[in-house]
């Protein structure tokens, strides 16, 4: 049980991190940084902090010092393949957010809410309870409410909400894959590793000139390693280490604070007005993520 409650406070807290990276990423683009710039930078010094924080774990870890049998050793491809997904995730989305509202990019993105449940089903075969089904159709209408989707005439741009879409699918293989892979590691490892894959793929999309092009004093670099910290580094650590001791489909439940934290980023940080229909929606929200843990702290009452 305290394993469990400990898993979802960490989803939930890597689920918050990713929650403020739209409003950052809003002030990137405005300083006049393009998509390639501003994920190649998030994956970059995210990639470095992690395997800087990985060696000293090493240098000062006993643990750290057992070596791992060849059969693991032989999966460690399988944990940098898996960071293509978060690679992908802010590549797609960032893309998203560029091409139609930012009120319909982050309900499209939600829709990994499903997809995820959808995922645990068809491959891993375990079936959606009722009340998860019902709290899942709770947090998509709020989802619509939060993201403010009936207070403005929408326009759609079909080559957007294809990106929005690709952003869910991957976001839900990364929680997925977190559950599945390189359990075996040092948490600090795993996250390393899969942020190198997410490095490689980002810059085999988008080949990192630019990194030679600007002055150390860049505010580039300055976006890059606040993106890395709350985009990169925690998030990944965060669901390695939470994902496994809730499961996907509460994971994905507990992940959904994500947008909530995004509108008030938006109405704190951006000065963005927030309508009453949009805090109804994120209420809602909050209320289907207490739910499941108000469940699972009855039932061990009763026993």
């Amino acid at each position: 049980m305290k394993d469990r409650l400990i898993g979802g406070l960490l989803v939930f807290l890597g689920a918050c991190s990713f929650g403020v990276l739209s409003s950052i990423v809003k002030t990137a683009y405005k300083d006049g940084y393009s998509l390639g710039q501003v994920t190649g930078v998030q994956s970059f010094f995210g990639m470095i902090i992690l395997w800087m924080l990985y060696a000293v774990y090493k240098i000062f870890s006993q643990k750290a010092k057992v070596v791992s049998s060849k059969k693991h050793n032989n999966k460690l491809w399988l944990v940098f393949l898996s960071g293509f997904c978060p690679g992908l995730v802010g590549i797609f989305y960032y893309q998203c957010v560029q091409l139609i509202p930012a009120s319909i990019a982050i309900i499209l993105l939600m829709q990994y809410l499903w997809i995820s449940v959808v995922i645990d089903y068809l491959i891993f075969k375990n079936k959606p309870t009722p009340f998860h089904l019902g709290i899942v159709v709770i947090i998509i209408v709020g989802s619509c409410l939060a993201a403010g989707l009936f207070n403005q005439n929408i326009s759609l741009n079909l080559k957007g909400c294809v990106f929005g879409i690709l952003a869910a699918i991957t976001y839900s293989l990364f929680i997925t894959t977190s559950s599945r892979v390189g359990n075996h590691l040092p948490k600090l490892k795993k996250s390393a590793l899969m942020i190198t894959g997410a490095c490689l793929i980002t810059f085999v999309l988008f080949p990192p000139f630019f990194l030679f092009e600007l002055n150390i004093n860049d505010k580039l670099y300055q976006w890059g390693i606040i993106l890395a910290l709350l985009g990169t580094v925690l998030p990944p650590f965060l669901f390695s280490v939470g994902v496994p001791k809730v499961g996907i489909s509460l994971s994905a439940i507990l992940s959904a604070v994500e947008l909530p934290v995004a509108v008030v980023a938006s109405y704190i940080y951006l000065k963005e007005s927030i309508y009453f229909n949009q805090w109804l929606g994120v209420g809602l929200i909050l209320i289907a993520m207490v739910l499941p843990n108000l469940k699972h702290i009855v039932r061990s009452k009763r026993k």
